[in-house]
């Protein structure tokens, strides 16, 4: 059963996809961050640019940062964030 979930991306990650956001369905196997993020790689060059590295990229859920294994079950938004920088 495919799920329909809003990704929004920020900073570099949405300048790499060269968009903020989209809604999109996402296969019933697609079930954790780490697997939406292998998702996503598999989508085309932009994705993979934006995700080549995955284990820097940030996830919030529903507005809730989650690490890499957290479920994505009943997700409404899923943002992705590169990481923060200090200053």
């Amino acid at each position: 059963m495919a799920s329909d979930v809003k990704l929004v991306y920020f900073a570099w990650v949405r300048e790499r996809i060269g968009k903020a956001e989209e809604d999109i369905d996402l296969p019933a196997e697609v079930s954790t961050v780490a697997q939406l993020l292998v998702f996503l790689r598999e989508r085309g060059e932009e994705y993979r640019n934006a995700l080549a590295r995955p284990e820097v990229i940030r996830v919030a859920i529903d507005h809730e940062h989650v690490d890499h294994g957290h479920s994505i079950a009943g997700a409404r938004e899923i943002a992705l964030f590169p990481p923060m920088t200090g200053g």
